[in-house]
Formats: structure tokens, C-alpha cells, sequence
């Protein structure tokens, strides 16, 4: 009888694995085609500086202002959206936020004030914190523990962002010229889309059980036992800063690139043309994002954050020494292009370096933590840029913004050379979290 029970068992737990397999197999399959289509916003960044300053009435600062409350409403949302993973799980809370995120873009577009707009971020707000801490954990999660686990997470995930690229580079031409036609057919796409990956999100599955009702006062516990497990490791403590701060000025970049484009003459229906060239420079670079650590590997913050700082100095230089209209636009172009090259492997890398040494659960109080430090500086940020575009011209504004942050960070880096892109060996316990 008891050689029977132990068959037995044996056949209910190769089920069971066959099953988890399955759905493993199924999240690894679905994950690079919903991420080219939903890890951010189609057809939308091309035109959004446009939509909002000539359809909606919007200044230049208020746009920063836009983006800036975005950052500070992932800030106060993170908790709540913490809590709706926990109940519900990846998944579901996975649909949840691409649901919202296709009514964020409805109210969009059918805001008649400023207020609303505001309102609309709130949602995205919302919807991002979930996808951040989800959508690369679906696969994460899917992936064979071992050695390679990063490596092939990487490898998976930066080939999904390249693609991204690519298809936001081609959607931005699209958007920049039939904004031209109708103010409105760019966003109408750009919630096609939304609709499309919200399909894709219920195709998911779940891989970890969720731990279903969870109390307010047990979650603050959660945050706070993961900040303080967090900031024991000097290497995590120095990423999570150094990702903040990088963030706020990708962040600035976003928005004051179109400002810049604007007060070189630019016409409005090349916006997408430039951006389109600029995402095709993204995607090659993340692509190629493994290449680049293996080449630089521990100084590879390095290679990346310092070009894309000194950028700024040097475009605030430029539109101060009153050139040549076309050498004015070749030079902010070169520099810009500099810019999105260095940036375009960093998200995949920062991931790379927060996930080592982890599990599921660790990775989760990782990423909350993450957002936290991140949306808190990098909304200071950008509310401090919305402040000076509106008081100071940009020129002077980017020769500002480009001196303080290439000063930071090279007293952060140098802070980091000893606590970041070690080998496991060479950390102490506290830091293998």
C-alpha cells in the first residue's frame, strides 16, 4: 500500500510540474510580444509635448509640470498598488493596470483642463507601479532557477526592449505626420494599442499562489522591514540612489528635448522623424546592452550616465553661441543622439544589477523600495526643471541641469567603485540579500 501511495504521489507531482511548465513555457512565449506593444506608450511621445501645448492650451512648464505630478502619484500610489499584487497576484493585477491604462488615455484625450489632465496621471501613475513591479517578474518568475538565470533574463528581456524600440521608432514617424492631419489620430492609435496589450496581459499566467487579503498596517511593516533589509547592502543603497536620480534626468530629457527642437525651428511634422531616429538609436543600444557590460563590466554606470549628463552642458552651450541654424541643429542633434545611445541599454542593466543574488519575494520588496527612492527624487527633479524652463531660458536651464547632475554623479560613482560590480565572492553576507 505504501509503494502505491508513493506512485501515486510521484504521478500527482509530475502533474503538477508538467503543469507549472506549461505556464512557464506559455509567459516566456507571450512576454517579448506584450512588451514590444506595452512596455510604454506608442504613437504618444512622439506628439504628447505637441498635443498638450497646441490642442490642450498647455505651457512648457506645465508639460514638466504633467510629467512631474505622473512621478509624484507613483510616490503615493505605490502602496496601494503594493497591496492590490498581494491580494490578487501578478496576473490579475497585471489586466487591472493595462485596463486603467486604457482609460488614463481616454481621459486624455477628452480632458478640457488642466485638472484633468492631472487625473489622467493619477491613473497612469497607478498602472505603471503595477506593470514596473510585474511585467518583468511574469518572466523573471518563468525562468529556470540556476547560474545563467540573469544572464538569460537579460538576454530574453533586452531583445524584447530593442524590438520596442524599433516599434516605437516606426509609430513615432506614424505620429508625427498624421498629427499634421488630425491632432487626435496619434492618440487614437496609441489606445488601439493599450486595448491590444490588455489582451495579451489576460493571457498570463500565474506562477506563485498570492498571498490573497493583506492588512494596511502589515503591508507599512512589509515596506518597512524591505527598506530596512534593503539599505543593509551598501550596493543596493548606491543603485537605488543612482537609479533615481538617472531616472529624473531621462525624465527632463523627455520633455525638454521638444522644447529645445522648438526654439532651434524645428518644423512640427519632423518631431516624429527625429524621435523615430532617436528610437531606432535606442533599440540597437539595447540590444546590444549585454556586449556593453561584458566589454565595461563594472564601470559601465560609468560609460553610461557620464556622456548623458554632460550632454546637457554642452546643448546649453550650443544654443548659447548662436551658430548657423542648420550647424545649430546638427551639433543638438549629435548630442541628443549621444544621449539616447547611452540610455538605451540602461533599464535592461539596472534590472541585471537589482536582481542579482535574489529570489521572487526579495525582488518584489527590491522593486517597491526602487520606486519609492525613484519617483520621490526623480519628481523633485522634474518640478525643479518645470521651475527653471519657466523662470530662465533653456539654454541656461540645460547648462544648469548639466553642471549640478555631471558633479553628482561623478561623487556617486566614485562613492560606488567599491560597493558595485563586485564578484559574488568578493560581498559580504549582508549584501546577498
Amino acid at each position: 500500500m505504501q509503494t502505491e501511495g508513493t506512485i501515486e504521489e510521484v504521478k500527482e507531482i509530475s502533474k503538477e510540474e508538467k503543469e507549472l511548465n506549461r505556464k512557464k513555457t506559455n509567459n516566456i512565449k507571450l512576454y517579448p510580444i506584450y512588451k514590444i506593444l506595452s512596455w510604454d506608450l506608442l504613437f504618444y511621445y512622439a506628439i504628447i509635448y505637441l498635443f498638450l501645448t497646441l490642442e490642450k492650451g498647455c505651457s512648457p512648464a506645465q508639460v514638466l509640470q504633467f510629467d512631474a505630478f505622473y512621478i509624484l502619484f507613483k510616490f503615493i500610489m505605490q502602496i496601494p498598488a503594493t497591496l492590490l499584487i498581494q491580494k490578487l497576484g501578478k496576473r490579475k493585477s497585471l489586466v487591472i493596470a493595462n485596463l486603467i491604462l486604457v482609460i488614463h488615455i481616454l481621459i486624455i484625450m477628452f480632458a478640457v483642463n488642466f485638472e484633468m489632465l492631472l487625473f489622467s496621471q493619477i491613473l497612469g501613475a497607478f498602472s505603471y507601479i503595477i506593470k514596473g513591479t510585474c511585467e518583468t517578474d511574469m518572466l523573471y518568475d518563468s525562468l529556470e532557477h540556476g547560474e545563467k538565470r540573469g544572464i538569460l533574463f537579460s538576454k530574453i528581456d533586452g531583445k524584447a526592449t530593442s524590438r520596442y524600440y524599433y516599434m516605437d521608432a516606426i509609430s513615432a514617424i506614424l505620429a508625427g505626420f498624421l498629427f499634421v492631419v488630425n491632432h487626435y489620430i496619434p492618440m487614437v492609435l496609441c489606445f488601439i494599442i493599450l486595448l491590444i496589450a490588455l489582451l495579451l496581459s489576460i493571457k498570463f499566467e500565474e506562477i506563485h499562489t498570492p498571498k490573497g487579503k493583506m492588512q494596511i498596517k502589515e503591508e507599512f511593516n512589509n515596506i518597512k522591514y524591505g527598506f530596512k533589509n534593503v539599505l543593509q547592502s551598501k550596493r543596493l543603497k548606491n543603485l537605488l540612489i543612482f537609479n533615481a536620480i538617472f531616472i529624473g534626468m531621462i525624465k527632463i530629457l523627455q520633455n525638454i528635448r521638444n522644447t529645445i527642437l522648438l526654439e532651434v525651428g524645428v518644423p512640427e511634422q519632423y518631431f516624429g522623424i527625429i524621435i523615430a531616429a532617436f528610437g531606432i538609436v535606442l533599440g540597437i543600444a539595447a540590444k546590444n546592452q549585454g556586449k556593453i557590460h561584458k566589454r565595461y563590466r563594472n564601470k559601465t554606470l560609468s560609460v553610461i550616465s557620464l556622456p548623458f549628463v554632460i550632454s546637457f552642458l554642452m546643448i546649453g552651450t550650443i544654443l548659447l553661441c548662436h551658430f548657423s541654424k542648420p550647424v545649430t541643429i546638427i551639433l543638438i542633434l549629435i548630442f541628443l543622439t549621444i544621449q539616447h545611445t547611452v540610455r538605451g541599454p540602461y533599464y535592461v542593466l539596472i534590472k541585471q544589477y537589482m536582481n542579482n543574488f535574489t529570489n521572487s519575494e526579495k525582488r518584489i520588496k527590491i522593486a517597491t523600495v526602487n520606486n519609492l527612492f525613484e519617483n520621490a527624487i526623480a519628481s523633485s527633479l522634474v518640478f525643479a526643471a518645470s521651475y527653471m524652463v519657466d523662470m530662465i531660458p533653456i539654454a541656461y536651464t540645460m547648462i544648469i541641469i548639466g553642471c549640478i547632475s555631471t558633479v553628482c554623479f561623478v561623487l556617486l560613482l566614485d562613492h560606488m567603485r567599491g560597493t558595485v560590480g563586485l564578484k559574488p565572492e568578493q560581498y559580504s553576507k549582508k549584501e546577498i540579500l
